[in-house]
C-alpha cells in the first residue's frame, strides 16, 4: 500500500471509532439513557463532533490527497482515494464552530421534541427548532457557496449529502410524475378495495416483541451481532457486529411494529452485507440514502406485504397474538393491504406514503432556501394535506408537523430518499422476480435466502465502489424510475 494514501486510509479508520462512539451514545440516548443526562450526553457527542471536524478537515488530508493521487494506486484504491477526497471536501467547508452549534442545537431539539410532540407544544418546539433551521441555513449556503455551478440552490447542497448521485431534476420529474398519478390512483384503490377488518385487542406487548424477535429471525438478522429495543421513532443504528434496531408498539395494533421491524432489518441488513475489507472507510459504506431506502423497503413492502410470506408468517402471528387466531388470511391480508389517507407518515401504507414525502420535500426545500420560516410550517404542512389527501391538520401539531424526528436532527434534504428508496426497491424487486419465477413459491415456504444472495451480489457487497445510478443499472438495467413502482401498485393493489 502506498504511503500517502496508507495515512490517508489510517486517519478515516480513526474517524471511523470517533463515529462508532457518537453512533452508541446517540443510540443509548434516544433508547435507555435517563432524562437528567441530557446536558453531559450532549456536550459529550458534540465534543467528539468537534474533534471528528477537526481530525477530518487536518491541512494534511489536503497535502495527502494531492500526493496520494500522484501515486500508483490500484483500481480499487483509487475509487476509495475519491470517496475519501469527497468526505474531506464536504466536511472542509464546513467551520468547527458552527459543527459544534449544530451539534448541541440538535441535541437539544431531538431530546425535547419528544414531550413537546406528546403535549402538542409547537410554540415551545419552534423555539428549538429556529436554532436548528437558521444553523442548516448557514450550513446550506456555504455548501453551495463551495461549488455554486453544481448546486442550484442552498437546498440542492444539503440534498446531496444524503441523494448523492440522485440528480434534482431526476427528483423534481419523479415526484412530478407520482404527484400526477398517484391521486387518481388512491381514488381508484379506495373505490373499489374490501371493507377493512380490523382485528380487536388488546395485543399483548411482550407477545409483540417476542413476534418482532421472530419476524427478525425469519428475516436473517443475526442476534449474536445486534438487538431490538424500542423508542418513540422505529430506527436502526450501528456497525458490524452490534447493529441496533428499535421499534414501538401499541395494545390497540400489532401492524405497524411488524412493519417497522421488517424496514428495520432491512437496514441492518444492508449494513452487515458490506464488504468487512473496506470497514472504516468511505468506499465500504452504504451508496446513498436512496439505496439505504430501497433495501429496508424492499423487505417491509416486497418481502413482508407478498402474498407469499404473508400466508407463511400469519400461522406465527396466530401463534403469538390470541386475538388473531379467530382471524382469517383473507382478512388478515385485507388489513396489511388497506389504502385510506392518514396524517401520520411512518404508518401510512406504500401507495399514499409518496405524497407525505412530498410535502415535507417542498416545505424544507423552501424553508432552507429562506422563502418561507419556521413559522410558516404548520399551515404550508395543512394545505398540503388537504391538497396530496384530503386531510386537515390546524391544531394538531403532534400528529402533523411535529411527528418526524428528521427536522429536529438538522436531517434537511434526507426525506426525497424515502421515496426514491420506494422506486428503488420496486424496480429491484422486479429484477428479482423474473431471474426467480418460483419467487412466491420461496417465499411462502420462509425462504428468502435467495433475495438475501442477489441483494448480497449486486448492491452490499458492492458497497460505494460505484454511484447510485450505476449501482441501479447494473442490477436492473435502468436507472431509477417510476416505472416498476407504479406497476406493482396496480398489480399488488387492483390485480392490474
Amino acid at each position: 500500500m502506498s504511503s500517502h494514501y496508507k495515512k490517508l486510509a489510517q486517519r478515516f479508520l480513526r474517524l471511523s471509532h470517533l463515529e462508532h462512539a457518537t453512533t452508541f451514545l446517540s443510540w443509548d440516548q434516544q433508547v435507555m439513557m435517563p432524562a437528567g443526562g441530557n446536558e453531559n450526553r450532549s456536550k459529550a457527542i458534540a465534543e467528539l463532533a468537534s474533534i471528528r471536524h477537526e481530525l477530518l478537515t487536518d491541512p494534511k488530508v489536503f497535502d495527502e490527497l494531492l500526493l496520494a493521487e500522484q501515486e500508483g494506486l490500484s483500481e480499487v484504491q483509487q475509487l476509495s482515494l475519491a470517496e475519501i477526497k469527497v468526505q474531506y471536501q464536504q466536511a472542509n467547508c464546513m467551520p468547527a464552530k458552527l459543527v459544534k452549534a449544530q451539534s448541541l442545537a440538535t441535541s437539544r431539539c431531538q431530546h425535547e421534541w419528544s414531550s413537546q410532540r406528546s403535549d402538542n407544544d409547537w410554540q415551545s418546539f419552534s423555539v428549538n427548532l429556529k436554532e436548528v433551521v437558521a444553523l442548516s441555513q448557514e450550513e446550506a449556503q456555504i455548501r453551495q457557496s463551495v461549488d455554486a455551478e453544481r448546486y442550484l440552490t442552498p437546498y440542492d447542497a444539503m440534498l446531496d449529502l444524503f441523494s448523492r448521485g440522485d440528480s434534482s431534476p431526476m427528483i423534481d420529474d419523479i415526484f412530478n410524475r407520482l404527484k400526477s398519478d398517484l391521486p387518481p390512483l388512491i381514488q381508484s384503490i379506495t373505490d373499489s378495495q374490501p371493507s377493512k377488518i380490523e382485528p380487536k385487542g388488546p395485543f399483548d406487548l411482550e407477545q409483540q416483541k417476542q413476534l418482532s424477535l421472530t419476524l427478525m429471525a425469519g428475516l436473517g438478522f443475526d442476534f449474536n451481532a445486534g438487538r431490538l429495543d424500542v423508542s418513540s421513532h422505529p430506527f436502526s443504528t450501528g456497525v458490524r457486529g452490534d447493529h441496533r434496531i428499535t421499534t414501538r408498539y401499541r395494545e390497540s395494533e400489532f401492524k405497524e411494529s411488524l412493519l417497522a421491524t421488517a424496514h428495520e432489518t432491512g437496514h441492518a441488513s444492508y449494513e452487515a452485507g458490506l464488504p468487512a475489507d473496506w470497514d472504516g472507510l468511505p468506499v465500504g459504506q452504504a451508496r446513498s440514502m436512496s439505496i439505504h431506502e430501497s433495501q429496508s423497503l424492499l423487505f417491509e413492502k416486497q418481502i413482508f406485504l407478498s402474498d407469499g410470506f404473508m400466508s407463511h408468517f400469519f400461522p406465527v402471528i396466530q401463534q403469538y397474538l390470541e386475538p388473531m387466531r379467530n382471524v382469517t388470511l383473507s382478512d388478515y391480508r385485507t388489513q396489511l393491504l388497506h389504502v385510506a389517507p392518514s396524517l401520520i407518515r411512518v404508518e401510512a401504507d406504500e401507495v399514499t406514503y409518496p405524497l407525505h414525502i412530498i410535502i415535507r420535500h417542498e416545505i424544507e426545500r423552501d424553508l432552507i432556501n429562506g422563502a418561507i420560516g419556521v413559522d410558516d410550517i404548520p399551515e404550508l404542512w395543512n394545505q398540503g394535506m388537504r391538497n396530496y389527501l384530503g386531510l386537515d391538520t390546524r391544531g394538531n401539531y403532534a400528529d402533523g408537523c411535529m411527528q418526524d424526528i428528521h427536522w429536529p436532527a438538522g436531517a434537511f434534504g434526507y426525506f426525497p430518499s424515502y421515496t426514491l428508496g420506494a422506486l428503488n426497491s420496486a424496480q429491484l424487486f422486479s429484477k428479482i422476480r423474473s431471474q426467480y419465477p418460483d419467487w412466491n413459491e420461496r417465499l411462502a415456504q420462509g425462504d428468502i435466502q435467495f433475495i438475501t444472495q442477489w441483494l448480497h451480489e449486486k448492491i452490499w457487497q458492492r458497497a460505494s465502489f460505484e454511484s447510485t445510478s450505476e449501482l441501479m443499472v447494473n442490477a436492473t438495467g435502468s436507472p431509477t424510475g417510476a416505472d416498476s413502482f407504479l406497476t406493482l401498485i396496480r398489480e399488488r393493489y387492483m390485480g392490474r
